[in-house]
């Protein structure tokens, strides 16, 4: 029924009653409630005018006003997208508007949906259910999201990793976790990196399930560290350890790998419960010792260095990777009583391959082999008792590699 229709029923019976004697002019004036700031009716779109809504209040025997602000928690271009002439909607009286003839009133259909809006956040959050929104705003600190109210995500939870512009975010629809809320105070904090964080963790918990030892795979380096790299495996950082980096000696991850760059690995070892895998990237590629033999063949002479020096000789590195012994006996024609005489950690030397067994990343090495032999002779002594490295210093040579020369000399004296 329209404003003017209820009216004109109420004049109706006014004047009937009038003329019966039954109800006088301020009758009339008391038939209507009073309408006071805060309560919720019923209006009737009358109009439309100006992207305002006017409107019959309902039962109250006035008309009010919805200014454009007040139409629609959500985001519109057109009234007509939230109102149309003969509408009925539910709205709270702001204010009345004193100067206006007959007493209209500012009225809002804008926070009546806010009410549900917030009823509906409500119980999002407490079945800790995501929302989707776009973002409405960048300001400093953070986004303004609307979802029907305004939402507010701080610069340190909108993503896992720090991000210096927020512009690009602008229009931008996102889900988001409810982390905070208080309707009566318009109080709305959201978070996308929580929302980023459990589907990473998701994801995780997939990929893992698919992750094979012994697998070789591809990643991506996504972190370096001090002590090796982290490998992005589709979901899942694996940790290649510095010394599983490559086959020779690394200093730092940053020499050999970048990140972003993509290597093939080996899965070590997945710890499905700490949500550990191990990785090798050196287990991909050819080892230095499967083509020794071509670049170190029997009298091949190589410049090499000085890597560890023990009591029974010294271990040259010729290519990365490739150590060979040069035995006491072997590193000059004069008597020496220990390595530390004659050589250095770290010292440039040639050597001579005397002996290459790839099979068991074996090479024997001489010093002397390259050097005039003097007129002095070496004097026999007990070679077992310079015998002291510890496994994995010899693991590679046996005992007569260590004693060398002297060996073969007493075996023919027998």
């Amino acid at each position: 029924m329209s404003e003017y229709n209820e009216n004109q029923e109420l004049n109706e019976e006014v004047g009937s009653t009038q003329e019966n004697g039954e109800m006088t002019m301020d009758d009339m004036l008391n038939a209507y409630p009073p309408l006071e700031v805060g309560d919720t009716v019923q209006a009737e779109v009358l109009a439309i005018e100006d992207n305002q809504a006017i409107v019959g209040i309902k039962g109250r025997g006035v008309e009010g006003v919805i200014p454009y602000k007040e139409l629609s928690a959500k985001p519109f271009d057109e009234v007509t997208e939230i109102l149309n002439v003969g509408d009925v909607v539910e709205v709270v009286v702001i204010k009345q508007i004193k100067d206006k003839e007959n007493g209209s009133f500012l009225l809002s259909k804008r926070r009546i949906d806010a009410k549900v809006v917030w009823k509906d956040i409500q119980e999002k959050f407490e079945n800790n259910e995501y929302i989707e929104a776009p973002v409405k705003d960048v300001v400093k600190g953070g986004l303004v999201v609307d979802v029907g109210v305004r939402g507010f995500v701080p610069a340190s939870m909108v993503e896992e990793y720090f991000v210096e512009d927020f512009s690009d975010y602008k229009g931008k629809t996102m889900k988001f976790k409810i982390i905070e809320l208080e309707p009566s105070e318009n109080r709305l904090i959201l978070s996308h990196k929580a929302v980023a964080m459990a589907d990473k963790a998701a994801m995780s918990e997939e990929r893992m399930a698919t992750l094979v030892e012994g697998d070789t795979v591809e990643g991506t380096v996504a972190r370096l560290t001090n002590f090796g790299a982290f490998v992005d495996l589709g979901g899942v950082d694996g940790l290649v350890h510095i010394s599983q980096i490559a086959h020779e000696h690394v200093a730092t991850p940053g020499d050999v790998l970048t990140i972003g760059e993509k290597v093939n690995v080996k899965i070590l070892s997945v710890d499905q419960e700490k949500g550990r895998v191990s990785l090798s990237i050196k287990d991909t590629l050819p080892g230095p010792w499967e083509t020794i033999a071509d670049k170190a063949p029997v009298d091949s002479v190589h410049k090499g260095t000085v890597k560890r020096l023990t009591s029974f000789g010294a271990f040259v590195e010729v290519f990365p990777g490739v150590e060979g012994l040069v035995h006491i006996s072997q590193i000059s024609h004069q008597h020496i009583a220990t390595p530390h005489e004659m050589l250095q950690e770290g010292q440039e030397i040639e050597v001579k391959v005397l002996d290459v067994k790839p099979e068991e990343h074996r090479l024997s090495l001489s010093i002397k082999a390259l050097q005039e032999k003097g007129n002095d002779v070496p004097v026999e002594e007990d070679y077992t008792d310079s015998y002291q490295a510890d496994n994995e210093d010899d693991s590679s040579f046996t005992l007569g590699d260590v004693l060398g020369d002297k060996l073969k000399e007493l075996q023919d004296n027998e």
